[in-house]
């Protein structure tokens, strides 16, 4: 084949093919972790960020190559997970930017979008870390830009990126000390690997498995849960991509911030962005016809959604009444935090939380999941504490999409963390800046140590660690290793010099048999006698426990 051109069709049919590819090889990216623990997950975040791209593309062609790429970006935007899966989105809202009003692209136009790429996925990152997806994805696109020639096709600037790609993926451990030691390479750049394949495959006509892809959906609904004699209580959820016009309104001049106030004004959970002449929209509204009306003013729909809320009530009890809010009068600050297991999520919400998402190690939550939990606060400011590093960057970009609050991120890296800077936040007579410098102050003095299961044979560390060994660590640093779990803690706790501090907290997992965290107490406390050891039934996955020292 020799491809001149792509337009949106073919874009969004490699992109299908880039999901299917990586949900194949998924595992295989997860496995790249560095740490020999069962936490790997940057291929299932990967998969389900570009997953939300090929949902958004689901059942409709765009034949303008530009749509496509807008409206698969906006997808990922909102369906990041963890640092990889965000810096994937931001390299396709990039090319989607660089495609900006384009029809077709040939691989002049292509490239240069690529490029747009690079800066945008860089930007996204406050402090870009080589030997990463970053620098994979950006050598693959300097070496295939500065291979084309006047008849190059898309097949060969495909060639050579994959290529290239691979190349550079081998290089990442002589960039990254970390990958050097645990003798991997770069999950991240695995992954994209994997996506490219997909795409390049797709671009020449091979066959892919559709099932892997988000449009294979089941549809479940029960029609009967709204019947003659229902009464519409919930709205209707409404969604919409609308392509303004010229015609009718002057594209430049459209006032975004004016379209989001008046969807307020006649709905709720509103998210409203812009991409190019394209307005995504999201709101729950009793009245969708008046919507689309006032709409239609300003240009043409690409696509509609609109559902019963009162059907998606009968699989979801908690949804609430549109209109009804929280039930809360509005206030100046409302608490929204991560954590995985059912007890470290209750004691989170004694703190004061009035969200806690279910996310944390090898299962981050999309950015869409954060606004979907800043929807349901009714405050003027919202603090965030992801209590995990690779959950920062998703934060982030969910504070960026949403403009009903100010979105202020704490950046707790650990639940150790987040717990201490939750549990001593005041708010009273303070700036942001000034709750912003005492959390962070705060998070400074804290220690959180980990107590997990060992997945395979290694040495790090000065240590020798066999598979199902437990390994206690701090950051990336092994600490403590042993065939059990308790003596692991007990090693962990030495090693950190626990008697400098004044409180001892034990977060249980939910594999600790009471047995074990009441020995666990008694060995504790018996060893630091001036200590305040508090033991919390947290039930997290992966951790078997949490060590907390402030």
């Amino acid at each position: 084949m020799n491809t001149k051109t792509m337009d949106g069709i073919m874009f969004a049919n490699m992109i299908r093919g880039g999901a299917a590819t990586l949900s194949a090889n998924r595992q295989l990216v997860n496995d790249l972790n560095v740490f020999p623990i069962p936490d790997g997950d940057t291929g299932d975040n990967m998969f389900m960020t570009i997953d939300s791209g090929v949902a958004a593309l689901c059942n409709d062609e765009y034949p303008s190559l530009s749509t496509s790429a807008s409206i698969a970006a906006q997808g990922m935007l909102l369906g990041a997970r963890g640092n990889s899966g965000v810096i994937l989105s931001r390299i396709f809202a990039g090319i989607s930017r660089g495609l900006e009003g384009v029809e077709k692209a040939d691989v002049t136009v292509l490239d240069k979008a690529f490029e747009t790429g690079i800066r945008e996925a860089y930007s996204a990152v406050s402090t870009p870390v080589e030997g990463t997806i970053l620098t994979v994805y950006k050598d693959a696109v300097r070496f295939a830009g500065s291979r084309i020639k006047r008849d190059s096709s898309l097949e060969s600037y495909f060639d050579n990126f994959l290529s290239e790609l691979r190349r550079s993926l081998e290089r990442t451990p002589e960039l990254l000390d970390v990958l050097r030691k645990a003798g991997v390479v770069d999950s991240g750049g695995a992954g994209f690997i994997y996506i490219a394949e997909g795409m390049q495959s797709a671009l020449k006509g091979e066959a892919f498995d559709p099932a892997a892809s988000g449009c294979i959906k089941q549809n479940n609904i029960d029609f009967s849960a709204f019947n003659e004699n229902s009464v519409l209580e919930y709205g209707y959820c409404t969604e919409f991509l609308l392509r303004l016009q010229s015609a009718k309104a002057d594209p430049d001049k459209f006032d975004l911030e004016g379209f989001r106030s008046y969807l307020n004004s006649v709905g709720d959970s509103v998210v409203v962005f812009r991409e190019g002449t394209i307005v995504k929209a999201h709101v729950h509204t009793m009245k969708p016809g008046d919507i689309l009306n006032y709409c239609q003013s300003f240009g043409e729909f690409l696509t509609t959604k609109i559902e019963n809320m009162s059907l998606q009530h009968n699989e979801s009890p908690g949804m609430q009444k549109l209109g009804s809010g929280t039930g809360n009068p509005r206030k100046t600050y409302g608490i929204v935090s991560v954590a995985a297991g059912s007890g470290i999520k209750e004691v989170f919400m004694s703190l004061g939380c009035d969200v806690v998402v279910d996310g944390g190690q090898s299962m981050n939550p999309s950015a869409e999941d954060m606004i979907s939990a800043f929807r349901r606060i009714n405050a003027d400011k919202i603090l965030v504490y992801p209590n995990n590093g690779n959950i920062i960057l998703t934060a982030q970009q969910a504070g960026s999409l949403y403009r009903d609050a100010e979105i202020i991120i704490i950046p707790s890296r650990t639940i150790g963390e987040g717990y201490a800077a939750i549990s001593m936040l005041d708010t009273e007579n303070k700036t942001v800046e000034e709750i912003l410098e005492e959390q962070k102050e705060i998070i400074s003095g804290v220690v959180t140590g980990i107590v997990s299961r060992a997945v395979r044979d290694t040495r790090q560390d000065g240590l020798d660690i066999r598979k199902d060994d437990y390994i206690g660590f701090v950051d990336d640093e092994i600490k403590a290793v042993s065939g059990d779990r308790n003596s692991t803690l007990e090693k962990l706790a030495d090693s950190l010099d626990t008697d400098s501090f004044d409180i001892v907290i034990v977060v249980c997992g939910d594999s600790v048999s009471k047995e074990e965290s009441d020995t666990l107490y008694e060995t504790l406390s018996a060893k630091y006698k001036m200590k305040d050891i508090i033991m919390i039934d947290g039930r997290q996955p992966i951790y078997d426990y949490i060590l907390i020292l402030e």
